[in-house]
C-alpha cells in the first residue's frame, strides 16, 4: 500500500472544535489514553466525511485498525449530530433574525442497494437513497436538517412526519417549497409551493418565475451538504444518512464562523 500527503479544505478552527468536543467526551466517560490524541481523531473523522473514503482506508493513513476507525467516526459523529439545531428553534431563531421567509427543499442521499430495497427506492431520483428535509435561509445557510427516511417517501409526507408546518405556524414564518410540497399546506399560509399544472395563464406563469427566483439562493444548502462526499453515496447503514448530515450541518456552521 501506498501513502501520501493531501490537504483538506477546512479551517484549523473546525479541527480545534472537533478536538475539544472529543476531549471533553472522554474526559466524561474516563478515558483519558487511546491510541491517537483527540486531535489526530478530530482529523481522521473530517478526513472520512470530507473525502468519504472507505474505513479501510482512512485506518491505514492514520495507523489504525478499522475497526478503531470505525469506533472513533461513530464516536465523534454522535456527538456533533447532538448539537445540531433543533427544528422549533431553528425557525424561532430564523424569524428573530429577520428573515422574511426560510425555502424548504427535500433531497436524497444515494445509497448501496440493500437487501429490503424497495423502500429506498426514488421513482423521482431513479435510484435508492434517503430522503433528509432541508430547511435554508434566504441566501442558502442551512437552518436545519432533519432525520432520515426511506427514499420512497415524497417530501410532503416527510415534512408531515418531521412537523415542519406546526413549527412554521408556532414561530410566525413562512416557507417557499417546490412543487413536491403541493397540498401540503392546504391554507397556503405557511408552505407557499408554486402553480401547477399545463397552459397557466401568464399572471401564474409571473407567479412561478418570482416563486423560483426566491428559491434558487436558498437550494444552494442541499448542494454545501453534498460538498462532503461521505454523502454523495453512503456505503454505510442507511439509517445512519441523518445522523451523518446533522454532524455535517454542525461542522458547517463552525466553518462559516471560522470564515
Amino acid at each position: 500500500m501506498l501513502f501520501y500527503r493531501a490537504a483538506l479544505p477546512l479551517s484549523s478552527r473546525t479541527l480545534t472544535f472537533v478536538a475539544g468536543v472529543i476531549r471533553r467526551h472522554r474526559a466524561a466517560i474516563g478515558s483519558p489514553w487511546r491510541k491517537l490524541n483527540a486531535g489526530r481523531q478530530a482529523l481522521l473523522v473530517l478526513v472520512y466525511l470530507r473525502k468519504g473514503e472507505t474505513f479501510t482506508e482512512v485506518a491505514a493513513g492514520f495507523e489504525v485498525g478499522t475497526t478503531t476507525a470505525w469506533r472513533y467516526v461513530n464516536e465523534t459523529v454522535a456527538l456533533l449530530a447532538a448539537r445540531a439545531p433543533k427544528l422549533r428553534t431553528a425557525v424561532r431563531d430564523a424569524r428573530k433574525a429577520g428573515h422574511a421567509y426560510v425555502v424548504v427543499d427535500g433531497t436524497l442521499i444515494p445509497i448501496d442497494r440493500v437487501a429490503a430495497d424497495r423502500p429506498f427506492y426514488s421513482g423521482k431520483h431513479k435510484k435508492h437513497g434517503m430522503n433528509l428535509q432541508v430547511i435554508a435561509s434566504p441566501d442558502g445557510t442551512i437552518l436545519w436538517v432533519s432525520g432520515d427516511l426511506p427514499g420512497s417517501t415524497h417530501d410532503t409526507a416527510a415534512a408531515r412526519i418531521w412537523q415542519v408546518l406546526a413549527a412554521l405556524r408556532d414561530a410566525g414564518l413562512i416557507a417557499l417549497g417546490d412543487k413536491g410540497y403541493h397540498g401540503y399546506d392546504e391554507t397556503g399560509n405557511h408552505v407557499i409551493t408554486p402553480y401547477k399544472g399545463r397552459n397557466k395563464p401568464e399572471s401564474q406563469k409571473d407567479a412561478n418565475r418570482a416563486h423560483a427566483k426566491l428559491r434558487s439562493p436558498g437550494e444552494r444548502a442541499n448542494a454545501q451538504l453534498k460538498t462532503w462526499n461521505i454523502l454523495r453515496k453512503l456505503r454505510c447503514c442507511p439509517w445512519r444518512a441523518g445522523q451523518l448530515a446533522k454532524a455535517i450541518h454542525v461542522l458547517q456552521i463552525r466553518e462559516a464562523n471560522a470564515g
